[in-house]
């Protein structure tokens, strides 16, 4: 069951890391067009800012799941704590997965499930009665960046719990 649980995480961070990429890309070429337009053609198109914006929240919340993956955050318990097989590295890997715990679990459930109960008025329910003026489109597909980059967080530190290791991450980095 381990190797299923770290398999899966490393294909969703795979998978994941095309995604930001795709996201960078696409934040990029909109701000090039909107810089090209308003200064040499005087017209830049409404959208591309908009557009940029989107694809900077999507490439920030993914960029966080990468990170995570590979422990490339800025995680204080490795200098704090001292290395494995030593006790005390248990104890900050604890700490570590329950402050990731608090933090993700409540905005997992608030974006499902409204204040006072029900899936209505979760904050996805609100998002989609909500349209991007300038692209017409529901703010959902913007919002679910949210609680995809949580549960996607949620999958790497079952994986850590499983025993997936940072050599792991580097190597599945070069493949």
């Amino acid at each position: 069951m381990r190797h299923v649980i770290i398999s899966i995480s490393n294909g969703i961070h795979a998978i994941t890391r095309r995604a930001a990429v795709l996201a960078v890309c696409l934040m990029f070429l909109t701000v090039m067009l909107q810089i090209i337009a308003r200064y040499v053609f005087s017209a830049p198109p409404i959208w591309t800012e908009d557009v940029a914006r989107y694809a900077m929240v999507w490439t920030g919340l993914l960029g966080a799941t990468l990170s995570f993956k590979t422990r490339s955050d800025a995680v204080l318990m490795q200098s704090v704590f001292p290395k494995p097989p030593h006790i005390l590295s248990a104890l900050g890997d604890a700490i570590q997965s329950a402050a990731v715990l608090i933090f993700v679990l409540p905005v997992v459930y608030f974006c499902f499930v409204g204040l006072r109960g029900g899936f209505d008025k979760g904050y996805l329910a609100r998002q989609s009665g909500l349209t991007a003026d300038t692209l017409g489109i529901p703010m959902v597909w913007i919002s679910v960046s949210v609680p995809l980059a949580m549960i996607i967080i949620l999958l790497h530190l079952a994986a850590r719990w499983a025993g997936d290791t940072a050599a792991d991450n580097a190597q599945s980095q070069l493949d």
